[in-house]
C-alpha cells in the first residue's frame, strides 16, 4: 500500500534533512517533488494544489526556516497536512444506539461488496459483536450463493429466505430475525451495476426507506483510482453515504483514491481491504497510515497484530525464558510460526519504525522464503538439538541440511544468527532483571511473541 508514494516522500525528506540550511528555494524544490509524487499516485489534481499551497504557506515562514531544526519542522508540517487531507473521522464502524444496527454496503459491480460484507462481519465478531448478513442481490447469478459460501467459511450466520423473495423483503426479514435471535448488527449486501443507473438508485432508496440503516458504506475498488471517487460522489449525492471502504489496497501501489476521497466526496474512509483473506479488512487510521508513509512505522498496529495471535500467558512465559537465558531453538521456531500467523513479512516490516528504508536497501533481510527455510532447518533437528544447540557438530549439521533440503552453509548461518539473537536477548534480560531489583517500573509495551526484538 502506497509503496511508490512512500518511497518518493522518504527520498524527498532525506534530501531535506541533508540541507544544513533551508531556504525558500530549497523548500520549493522539495514541494515540487512532493507535488509530482502525489500526482503520480493518482491524487486528484485540485487536492494536490490545495495541499501544496497549505504546506508552502507554513513551511516558508521565517520562524520555521530560522529554527534550529527546520527540516524536522517541514516534515511535521507535511505530516499535519496529510492528516488534514485524510480526515480525522472515526476508524471502523462507529457505535450506534440502533438495535439491531443496520449497515448497507453499496457500490458498483466488481468492487468487492460481497467479500467485504463477510470481512466486516468477521471484524465485528472480533470486536465482540454478533453480526447477521443477508444478500439482496437477486439479479447477479450466484450472488446469494457466494455470500452463503463465504459466510460459512468465516463462521458467520446468514439470513437466507426463499430465492424469489423481493429485495426489501429479504432485508426486512433479516432485521426481524436479528431482533428475535439477538444479533446486534445486520449487514446488507446490495446489488451493483457496471454503471450508475436510475433502477439501481431506486432499489437502494427503497431499501434505505424500509430498514432505516444507521450506516451506508460505499465499497470502492482502489485500483480504479479517480473513477472510484467520482462514483462515490454520485452515491453520496443520491443516497448520503456515511463512509467509504477501499478494497484491493494491497494491489494499489499508488493509493490516490484514499488521499482524495475525504476532500472530494466529503466522507471519511472507514475501512481498507488489503488482502484476499477474510481477516484482511482493517479500520482506517489516518495517523498510522501517515506515519508509515513518512517512514516512522506503526507500532500500535504491529502490537495489535501480535495480540491477535498470542495469548498473554504465552507472552509472559517467553519473557521469563528470555530473562532466564533459557531461549532455545524451539522457542525461536515458535516465534517464527507466530510471525507467519501475523501476516506477510513485508507488511510487518512497514510497521516497524525505520525498517522500511532498511528493507528497501536490503531485500534479502525480509525475504519470506528465509523464514520458511529457517523453520525447515529447525524441524529437521532432534528434540535435544533444539534445546541444546551446542551439540550441533559437523555430522549433525550435515544430517540436518539433508533433512531440510538446504546446505550446511545455510545451517551454519542459521545457528550463527540464533547465537547472536541469544546474546542480544541475554543483554536485554539482564537489564530487565536489574530494573526489577531496583524496584524500577518497566517502561514501554510488554514483549510479545512475534514482535521483533532489537
Amino acid at each position: 500500500m502506497f509503496a511508490s508514494l512512500t518511497e518518493r516522500l522518504q527520498t524527498v525528506f532525506a534530501a531535506v534533512r541533508r540541507e544544513t540550511r533551508l531556504t525558500p528555494e530549497s523548500v520549493e524544490t522539495a514541494l515540487r517533488e512532493i507535488r509530482l509524487a502525489l500526482l503520480e499516485a493518482d491524487v486528484n489534481f485540485k487536492v494536490v494544489k490545495a495541499f501544496i499551497d497549505r504546506v508552502r504557506d507554513r513551511a516558508v515562514h521565517r520562524a520555521v526556516l530560522e529554527s534550529l531544526t527546520p527540516a524536522q519542522q517541514v516534515v511535521a508540517i507535511v505530516r499535519d497536512e496529510l492528516l488534514t487531507l485524510l480526515g480525522d473521522g472515526p476508524a471502523g464502524l462507529p457505535p450506534s444506539r440502533q438495535r439491531p444496527q443496520v449497515v448497507l454496503l453499496l457500490g458498483l459491480q466488481g468492487a468487492g461488496k460481497t467479500t467485504t460484507t463477510v470481512k466486516l462481519a468477521r471484524w465485528l465478531t472480533g470486536q465482540g459483536r454478533h453480526p447477521l448478513v443477508v444478500s439482496t442481490d437477486v439479479r447477479r447469478p450466484a450472488a446469494i450463493e457466494q455470500l452463503g459460501m463465504l459466510a460459512d467459511e468465516g463462521g458467520i450466520r446468514v439470513h437466507d429466505p426463499a430465492r424469489d423473495a423481493a429485495v426489501v423483503t429479504r432485508a426486512a426479514g433479516a432485521v426481524e430475525m436479528a431482533r428475535s435471535m439477538g444479533f446486534d448488527v445486520v449487514l446488507v449486501d446490495t446489488a451493483g451495476r457496471l454503471h450508475i443507473d436510475d433502477d439501481l438508485m431506486g432499489e437502494l432508496e427503497a431499501l434505505k426507506t424500509a430498514v432505516q440503516p444507521s450506516d451506508l458504506l460505499y465499497v470502492a475498488d482502489a485500483m480504479t483510482g479517480q473513477d472510484a471517487i467520482k462514483s462515490a460522489g454520485e452515491f453520496n449525492r443520491r443516497l448520503g453515504i456515511s463512509g467509504v471502504v477501499l478494497t484491493k489496497m494491497d494491489g494499489d501501489a499508488r493509493g490516490g483514491a484514499a488521499l482524495s476521497v475525504v476532500s472530494v466526496v466529503g466522507v471519511p474512509v472507514s475501512f481498507v481491504g488489503d488482502g484476499e483473506r477474510l481477516d484482511d479488512l482493517q479500520p482506517f487510521h489516518a495517523d498510522r497510515l501517515v506515519s508509515r508513509m513518512l517512514g516512522m512505522g506503526d507500532v500500535l498496529s504491529l502490537v495489535e497484530k501480535a495480540e491477535q495471535v498470542v495469548s498473554r500467558e504465552d507472552a509472559t512465559r517467553l519473557e521469563q525464558k528470555i530473562c532466564g537465558n533459557d531461549f532455545t531453538l524451539q522457542d525461536m521456531r515458535d516465534q517464527l510460526e507466530t510471525v507467519k500467523r501475523m501476516g506477510p513479512i513485508d507488511r510487518l516490516v512497514e510497521l516497524m519504525p525505520g525498517m522500511s528504508q532498511l528493507a528497501s536497501g536490503m531485500p534479502g533481510e525480509v525475504d519470506p522464503h528465509a523464514l520458511v527455510q529457517t523453520m525447515a532447518i529447525i524441524d529437521s533437528m532432534t528434540r535435544r538439538e533444539r534445546v541444546r544447540y551446542q551439540v550441533l557438530d559437523g555430522s549433525r549439521r550435515r544430517r540436518i541440511a539433508r533433512g531440510s533440503g538446504t546446505t550446511v552453509q545455510d545451517v551454519n548461518r542459521m545457528v550463527k544468527q540464533f547465537v547472536e539473537m541469544r546474546r542480544m536477548l541475554k543483554t536485554g534480560g539482564a537489564a530487565s532483571r536489574s530494573r526489577k531489583k531496583k524496584g524500577g517500573r518497566r517502561r514501554g509495551i510488554p514483549m510479545r511473541p512475534g514482535v521483533p526484538v532489537t
